[in-house]
């Protein structure tokens, strides 16, 4: 890929976001979305529709003497007992009253008196009517359509792939769902039949995107073991760095259409069959977004890093990145104490015989192996000359420098470190 964007640098590498080393921090956000999700299922549940739970349904027009209670009493001094009423604002303003299930009789009494109560005439009152029979089998068909779908998924991805990419693609396809379905139970909106096709649909393009990481991830890892050249988990997260901006732009392209739907459609013009299924979609594309890229493949590389061969592969190229990381290091301490050596003040001490001079220099192994002789360098004024083992003069100053080499004398130099003789360490007059 070509070009100088944030895309063609992402997908060369030279900058990266390192999604698969911090997978802990998204499985901590992923925990705490699915713990809220799993609170309120269980406290607040789902809103099934009638289609799922079976009754009667009344649907007719709004109007200045029409109110909630109001029409609650109606229904329930009709012998509709406790009634579900809910109000639709948009282009068709109406009241949906849902009770349990009712007999024929019972159903006409209630639409009856609501049309009396109210003013309603027979034509503008819709009346529907669910047997508890049919709504079970539409649970037991959406369970069974949900199951058979993922099971389909795995083993396609096992075969297509591998098992671990289909262990961790399954994952993500549970944290989709389980989050779909706690934002339902959060806001309380009516779970129909159009939301489980939603709900089906949004898995499938979670799973499209999934698909497309984990294609690159196995481009990237092809031959790994025996070029050496990375860990699983480096080459898996270029592969998402690769494809992220892809991702995004596919998301954003795929959401917008869907939240015109929810905030125009069902938002403004009051569909109620457009706000089940754009919830559902709008929810689920956000969900499979972040799953594919921070849950999916984390997951795999955590399961690819667990194989005997990737484990060594990992050791090798820590290894080799520590030693590569030493040399540094300790190239970088040489060029420092040389450039310190080369700056540093050194001294030069008077002899004790008139005329005499010592001169000390510090210079660096490698000058001192080539036989580079430094110049002569003055004493500091306020430091004291001390005397070596060998009796040459060293400032005291020079001496101190322990990061530098130990300073050396113009005689040392000519001597070439040579072990002297007896008596040699007495000055020589030029």
């Amino acid at each position: 890929m070509a070009g100088g964007g944030i895309a063609g640098r992402l997908y060369r590498g030279d900058v990266s976001i390192n999604f698969v080393g911090r997978q802990r921090l998204w499985y901590a956000i992923s925990g705490v979305f699915v713990l809220i999700s799993a609170i309120a299922l269980a406290v607040r549940g789902l809103n099934f529709s009638l289609e799922f739970t079976g009754g009667s349904s009344f649907t007719f027009p709004a109007s200045s003497a029409t109110n909630q209670n109001a029409i609650s009493r109606v229904v329930t001094a009709a012998g509709g007992g406790d009634a579900t009423v809910q109000y639709t604002s948009g282009t068709l303003h109406q009241w949906t009253v849902q009770t349990s299930t009712l007999t024929t009789a019972a159903t006409q009494k209630v639409a009856a008196a609501l049309e009396q109560a109210f003013h309603i005439t027979q034509s503008s009152m819709s009346v529907q009517i669910v047997g508890p029979t049919w709504g079970g089998q539409i649970t037991s068909k959406a369970i069974e359509a949900l199951i058979v779908f993922l099971v389909v998924i795995v083993i396609y991805l096992s075969v297509a792939f591998e098992w671990r990419m289909a262990i961790a693609a399954f994952i993500a396809l549970i944290h989709d769902i389980v989050i779909t379905i706690g934002v339902y139970a959060l806001t309380g909106f009516s779970v129909s039949p159009t939301s489980v096709i939603g709900l089906l649909t949004i898995l499938g393009y979670s799973l499209y995107d999934t698909v497309v990481v984990f294609d690159k991830v196995r481009e990237n890892t092809a031959g790994l073991l025996t070029t050496q050249r990375s860990t699983y988990s480096d080459a898996a997260n270029l592969a998402l760095n690769q494809t992220l901006v892809r991702s995004i732009n596919t998301s954003l392209t795929a959401l917008l259409p869907v939240a015109s739907i929810l905030f125009v459609g069902a938002g403004l013009l009051g569909a109620g069959t457009l706000k089940d299924l754009a919830l559902v979609l709008f929810v689920g594309m956000l969900s499979g977004t972040y799953s594919s890229i921070f849950i999916a493949t984390p997951v795999l590389a955590d399961l690819k890093e667990r194989e005997p061969q990737y484990r060594d592969l990992a050791a090798k190229v820590s290894r080799r990145l520590a030693g590569g990381r030493a040399a540094q290091r300790a190239a970088a301490a040489t060029a420092s104490s040389a450039a310190d050596a080369a700056t540093a003040p050194a001294a030069t001490a008077p002899g004790k015989a008139a005329g005499a001079q010592a001169a000390t220099v510090t210079v660096p192994a490698a000058a001192q192996d080539e036989g580079d002789e430094p110049d002569d360098l003055k004493q500091d004024g306020g430091e004291t000359a001390e005397q070596d083992s060998d009796g040459v003069a060293v400032s005291a100053a020079a001496a101190r420098l322990a990061d530098t080499p130990r300073p050396v004398t113009r005689q040392q130099r000519v001597t070439g470190g040579n072990q002297r003789r007896p008596g040699a360490n007495k000055k020589k007059r030029r």
